[in-house]
């Protein structure tokens, strides 16, 4: 999983992220203006008038990515900001309307497509009002304190600019809160079995003594750059911030969810329960997979993935001599303490130490890697009891900070052995870091581009990634295959309850107990699992059919070129235009063929 955040939200995902970047403040151009020009340039033009928009829009965005320019503010999260921003989005669709599409070259036709896909997506959101549901239990405003990892902290001025980020947090929350009593208004809201778990993630932020903030652990190490008597300085503005602005707005937060949101929560789970759910959704599914399919096509698929790796499972099972049910040996796996690390020192140490061993394997199959390194670092302990297993975060554009691979630690017992190497190869290499950094460097694409995210490209090859692991020599024991089929059942089963919960009136409670029924992972991990689904409609749905695509794809290359097939060009054209639809990527891979042959 690719993690940013809403507030990052990552906020949040990625792609979320990145469609906030497509705004657009310029009007639609004369006939006269735009006929004085090439085509080409006025896409390239556009494309770059909006990106720098979208920097100045999205200020946390552009910290990520290392441009300091607006370090010293916030995404403007009030309702009359974002619907602004969705007017100029809709500006942007005008402009390019009037760009005569078949005068561009055959390179500015793909990003026109992807440039528009993205805005027509944002403007196609808007219309359900996703913005009025800002938190939930893996991203929001009560991790913003998190945002200070990917702040650049090298210079006085930075500090300076974070402190002004700080004491400007109680606006943002303000912000957060009336677009939640929009939501209610409009009888849009998140369900309880979500927003249950929120609380005691802002309850960290009730501190009496400052020092004791998650805000002030950036103030008790300065580089060297920062003077003593600097240093006296910000620590004690720091405190003043904390104690007098950050701690009372989370205060007003906290009562906000126990008096007023948490007891106008929905009960049920589904999307489908809030106006216009089912369409919402469908919205969702084309959004996230960049296919015409529909949930019950989809929930089909998933019954037979199901049903694929559960015949795979047994083989294994019968491989290792285990006397008893397929249930019984999933109750092995989950309570056999040879599978688990006794201490989260001993977790973290098992996946650097496979981390090593992965590097050297990627020539075998790649033949352009990725300039910018990675490091595998722990889930923060405020965010692992309600996080999912690992996640991902890209490098910065300024090549400083590099790829984080971030490992769930909390309750080692829970964390079985023979998922790391699967795990690894998913979230490292060749999984997102190699795709996601490979991306980033690639010079000859526009600057959006570069950053832009397709969670079916992206998703579905780190899953694909996953099979890779065979040709680097991995899952030599059985115990670590059956990981690996239980990551593939894993995104199987996801197809089925996705759907499940928001199309068909599935509980939480039958969610689970399907997950549990078909693959061994923990209670722990698959609840957590299950609640991601209800927080992010659609999302987990890309991972296997993006999966499905690039192995039917490699499939038909080799089938294709036979003896000429190369699997380091294959994976080299996969990967050489960033993340882009199925139809695109469908389209670039028939095109090396032909030119294969």
């Amino acid at each position: 999983m690719i993690f940013i955040t809403r507030t990052t939200q990552h906020v949040t995902f990625l792609a979320i992220l990145i469609f906030s970047l497509m705004a657009c403040t310029k009007g639609p151009k004369s006939a006269d203006a735009i006929a004085s020009i090439s085509a080409d340039q006025q896409l390239e033009e556009l494309v770059e008038s909006q990106w720098q928009r979208s920097l100045k829009e999205t200020p946390d965005m552009a910290s990520f990515l290392g441009d300091k320019r607006y370090n010293d503010k916030w995404q403007d999260l009030s309702i009359d900001a974002i619907t602004d921003r969705n007017k100029k989005n809709q500006l942007v669709l005008a402009n390019l309307a009037n760009i005569d599409y078949q005068s561009l070259s055959k390179a500015n036709k793909v990003n026109y497509e992807l440039f528009k896909w993205q805005i027509q997506t944002k403007v196609d959101a808007f219309a359900f009002s996703p913005y009025v549901m800002p938190m939930d239990q893996l991203e929001g405003i009560q991790f913003i304190d998190q945002q200070a990892d990917y702040f650049p902290l090298d210079t006085f001025d930075d500090y300076q600019d974070w402190l002004t980020r700080m004491q400007a947090l109680p606006a943002l929350i303000s912000q957060t809160i009336t677009l939640m009593e929009t939501g209610i208004e409009q009888g849009i809201v998140s369900p309880k079995a979500m927003m249950s778990r929120i609380p005691e993630q802002v309850k960290v932020h009730l501190v009496d003594d400052p020092q004791s903030s998650l805000f002030f652990a950036k103030f008790t190490t300065f580089p060297k750059t920062i003077s003593p008597e600097q240093q006296r300085a910000l620590t004690a503005q720091a405190k003043v911030i904390i104690e007098n602005d950050i701690t009372p707005a989370y205060q007003k937060l906290y009562d906000y969810l126990i008096n007023e949101y948490l007891p106008q929560s929905r009960e049920t789970v589904g999307i489908w329960d809030i106006p216009n759910g089912k369409a919402y959704y469908q919205y969702l599914i084309s959004h996230y997979t960049t296919t015409n399919l529909t949930f019950d096509e989809i929930h089909q698929l998933g019954l037979k993935e199901v049903a694929r790796n559960r015949a795979a499972m047994d083989e294994v099972i019968k491989e290792v001599n285990f006397k008893g049910s397929f249930n019984e040996f999933l109750t092995f796996l989950r309570t056999d303490p040879q599978f688990y690390y006794k201490t989260s020192e001993e977790l973290l140490e098992g996946y650097q130490a496979i981390s090593k061993r992965l590097d050297p394997q990627l020539t075998k199959l790649f033949g352009k890697l990725p300039r910018s390194p990675y490091g595998v670092f722990p889930i923060s302990a405020a965010m692992a009891p309600d996080s999912t297993t690992a996640y991902y975060m890209s490098p910065s554009a300024d090549g400083k900070r590099p790829g984080h691979y971030y490992v769930n630690l909390y309750q080692p017992e829970t964390r079985p052995k023979y998922e790391m190497e699967v795990l690894s190869v998913h979230e490292a290499v060749p999984g997102h870091h190699l795709q996601i950094a490979l991306q980033m460097e690639q010079e000859n694409l526009p600057e959006f581009r570069r950053y832009l995210d397709f969670v079916v490209f992206s998703e579905g090859w780190g899953l694909y990634s996953e099979r890779l692991g065979y040709d680097m020599g991995l899952y030599k024991d059985p115990y670590s295959r059956f990981g690996q089929l239980t990551y593939d059942m894993w995104r199987a089963v996801r197809l089925v309850v996705d759907t499940g919960i928001h199309a068909k009136g599935w509980t939480r409670q039958q969610a689970i107990d399907y997950f549990m029924k078909n693959a061994a992972k923990t209670e722990q991990d698959i609840t957590n699992e299950i609640d991601r689904y209800i927080a992010w409609p659609g999302q987990a749905l890309a991972y296997k059919i993006g999966q499905l695509k690039i192995i039917a794809l490699r499939e038909q290359a080799e089938q294709a070129l036979g003896d000429k097939f190369d699997i380091r060009a294959f994976h080299d054209t996969v990967l050489e235009n960033g993340a882009i639809p199925l139809n695109v990527l469908e389209d670039k891979v028939t095109e090396w063929i032909s030119a294969s042959k």
